[in-house]
């Protein structure tokens, strides 16, 4: 039984704005829950930050098991498709992605390419590519509008240079699912059976689940699929489809159909999580790392439990966080994932201070919008911030945002107790993210919003030292 691959482009789309808008972490959340679905494919924006998207592939690329994960290559740079490569290569199942549009419309449009041009453009970059990665996708974007005859030297001129799955779009979602038959069989004859064939269907019509269908039953052996939103063929849809008609198709999904509900919901859960209108901090709907370190692991293994956690240290501070957990280690025999979180925030890039505290105060109440007001000393002067927000935590540091004029990504935000009693020690771990790097850093107090603040700080100089550094 034939068995037809599911690419998911969920977080492809997120890029392009609307209701999804997912964290750097979350992004790295959603292709595990469909790595773990059973998806065959997880679909990437293409690189337009190298350092921060740059990061996030190879944070991916480590992350995803048993699923291909596919990027775009940038079109008409220079070293796009090296550099993409290079963040990619370390992946399982790693695919590079030619998207270029065939129909006259979008080429002289957006391309500004006559038909023999982007022909010689399809061809170089498809080339290009499978010189350096066995699986090269071209996708034949605004398909269902270009003629005919141009589509099918695209599709060969894709195969000849060394494709492995063709894809065409019917971007405009104009194409009816009798429509689609004869177009999909069409290619399915052209490209034979060496090339696979894949199809990307807008929902604009409301018919992108019916088309999917016809679009398999022609020869299909890949649909392009979103796990959240309404703008594509859905997965929960095409899968639940596939597992009650597959014997009279003849075909069958690898999703995993006893886990498509919880996961599904799991995925709208962190797709659709409303975000405060008055905090742009993400809400943090996340799987917590969950594992343990021994006395007995080295130091490449400490290191290695660090880049899960999502830092990225330098040789110097991989050993200052290694001879940390070693101290701890001959004391307790284990550590946890949240305890060498609080190692790597203590020991990690420890810099001189370029913000420090001068004094805060905080309104807030069961019937007053919290408000912070801080004052940080930088340089010898003192600089202030007012701000309100959710909470007397998060007004804070909506407070020293304004004060440094950065908005960073809260990445992850800890208080635990320390001591016991009415004057507890509060301890505070702040993991901010700049440019796709994670900073950490430690703050102590019987306040637990001093103990945050300070924590806030500690992280905020190391991201300040670092980037004036380079």
């Amino acid at each position: 039984m034939k068995c037809i691959r599911l690419s998911d482009v969920t977080m492809k789309k997120s890029r392009k704005g609307g209701e999804i808008s997912l964290s750097f972490r979350e992004k790295i959340e959603l292709c595990k829950l469909l790595d773990k679905l059973g998806a065959d494919a997880v679909e990437t924006a293409p690189i337009e930050n190298r350092r921060t998207d740059g990061l996030l592939l190879k944070s991916l690329a480590s992350a995803v098991s048993n699923a291909h994960l596919s990027v775009p290559v940038p079109i008409g740079e220079e070293d796009g498709v090296a550099f993409t490569w290079n963040c990619l290569k370390e992946a399982k199942h790693p695919r590079l992605q030619v998207s270029l549009p065939v129909s006259t419309v979008q080429m002289e449009y957006l391309y500004h390419k006559k038909p023999d041009d982007m022909l010689a453009l399809i061809g170089k970059t498809v080339a290009e590519c499978r010189a350096v990665c066995e699986d090269v996708e071209f996708s034949a974007e605004d398909a269902g509008r270009s003629e005919r005859e141009f589509l099918l030297r695209a599709v060969r001129c894709a195969k000849e240079n060394g494709a492995t799955l063709v894809t065409v779009c019917d971007t405009a979602g104009e194409l009816l699912p009798e429509d689609f038959f004869g177009f999909v069989a069409e290619l399915r004859e052209e490209l034979g059976d060496t090339v696979k064939l894949g199809v990307s269907i807008s929902n604009s019509l409301y018919m992108a689940n019916a088309c999917a269908i016809y679009a398999i039953k022609a020869g299909a052996d890949e649909v392009k699929v979103v796990s959240c939103g309404e703008d594509e063929v859905s997965l929960q849809k095409l899968a639940t489809m596939l597992q009650t008609h597959g014997d009279a198709l003849g075909v069958t999904s690898g999703v995993r159909m006893t886990e498509l509900r919880r996961t599904g919901e799991q995925i709208e859960w962190l797709c659709k999580t409303n975000r405060s209108k008055a905090s742009p901090f993400d809400n943090g709907v996340r799987e917590e790392e969950n594992f343990t370190l021994s006395v007995h692991d080295d130091a490449d293994a400490v290191r290695k439990a660090a880049e899960r956690l999502g830092y990225d240290l330098s040789e110097e501070d991989a050993a200052k966080v290694y001879e940390a957990f070693s101290v701890v280690a001959n004391k307790k025999e284990t550590i946890t994932a949240k305890e060498l979180d609080m190692l790597i925030a203590t020991s990690a890039l420890q810099v001189p201070p370029t913000y420090t505290l001068e004094s805060f105060v905080i309104n807030s109440g069961n019937v007053i919008t919290a408000t912070s007001h801080i004052k940080l000393i930088k340089d010898g002067k003192t600089v202030e911030g007012i701000c309100v927000g959710d909470g007397p935590i998060d007004a804070s540091f909506l407070a020293m945002e304004q004060i440094t004029g950065t908005h960073y990504e809260l990445d992850d935000f800890q208080i635990s107790s320390v001591t016991e009693g009415r004057e507890a020690m509060g301890e505070s771990v702040v993991r901010l993210r700049s440019r796709g790097k994670l900073y950490s850093g430690r703050g102590l107090s019987t306040d637990i919003v001093a103990s945050s603040i300070m924590a806030y700080i500690n992280a905020l100089n190391k991201i300040v030292y670092e980037e004036t550094e380079q």
